[in-house]
C-alpha cells in the first residue's frame, strides 16, 4: 500500500483519538451542558462517552478487526450525532465535528477493510 496513505490514517488515528479525549475528558462540562439541552438523560450522556472513547483507542490496535469495529462504532455515533442535531435544528457549524468524525471514520473504515 502507499506509504503516504499509511501515514495519513494513522495521523487520521491520532486526531480521532485527541479530539475525543480532549472533547470528552478536557471539556467534560461542555458536554454535560450539551445533553442536557438536547433533553437527554445522564445515563446516555455517559454511555456514549465510554462508548466513544473505547472506540477511539480501539483504532490504536495493531489487528485489523479492532480498527474496523471502532471505526464502525464511531460511525454509528456519528450518526446519531447528526441525526441528534438535525432534530434539534442545530445550525451546521454545530454538526461539523460529528461529520468531521463521521468522515474520518469512513476513511479508516475503508482504508482497513
Amino acid at each position: 500500500m502507499n506509504q503516504s496513505l499509511e501515514v495519513l490514517i494513522e495521523i487520521l488515528k491520532t486526531i480521532t483519538l485527541v479530539s475525543i479525549l480532549y472533547v470528552w475528558v478536557v471539556r467534560y462540562k461542555n458536554i454535560q451542558n450539551e445533553f442536557d439541552q438536547y433533553n437527554l438523560p445522564k445515563w446516555v450522556r455517559d454511555f456514549v462517552g465510554i462508548l466513544k472513547i473505547s472506540f477511539a483507542l480501539m483504532l490504536q490496535s495493531s489487528e485489523n478487526i479492532i480498527i474496523v469495529l471502532g471505526s464502525a462504532g464511531i460511525l454509528l455515533l456519528m450518526s446519531a450525532a447528526v441525526f441528534t442535531h438535525f432534530r434539534v435544528k442545530n445550525k451546521l457549524y454545530k454538526m461539523l465535528p460529528a461529520l468531521s468524525l463521521f468522515s474520518i471514520s469512513l476513511m479508516i473504515l475503508i482504508y482497513t477493510l
